[in-house]
């Protein structure tokens, strides 16, 4: 097997799709893509994704087989200077759990809180 980052693929599970894709677009600047989904169980939009970058790909599920919720794993998002979206969150109807702070040599990440209730984090080196 070759040598690979560690996350391929995520998802963040929502109830109210168009609610959690507003609230996306709003804080991260980016539009999201419908996905089509080929067993018609769920409904996915994905964030804007360039395979050949570094990074994961992912995107809102809205499944009959999971819900979100806090407590479970975090997505962080990068950014330029995570203040920048955090100022967006709660204007985008979330919470912003713990604002900027320094995680030392690996930057700065800002805490949040999404629309349908679960924690992400924004990752800046500045």
């Amino acid at each position: 097997m070759s040598k690979m980052n560690a996350v391929g693929w995520f998802d963040i599970f929502v109830d109210d799709l168009d609610r959690a894709v507003a609230f996306y677009e709003t804080v991260l600047g980016a539009k999201l893509e419908q996905m089509g989904d080929p067993t018609g169980e769920t409904q996915m939009m994905a964030f804007p994704a360039d395979m050949s970058a570094y990074g994961a790909a992912g995107a809102l599920t809205k499944s009959p087989h999971a819900g979100p919720g806090v407590g479970g794993t975090i997505v962080y998002f990068m950014a330029d200077d995570c203040a920048e979206p955090e100022a967006r969150v709660a204007g985008a109807g979330g919470v912003v759990i713990k604002p900027k702070f320094s995680i030392g040599e690996f930057g700065f990440v800002a805490l949040c809180q999404d629309s349908e209730g679960n924690m992400f984090g924004i990752n800046s080196l500045k």
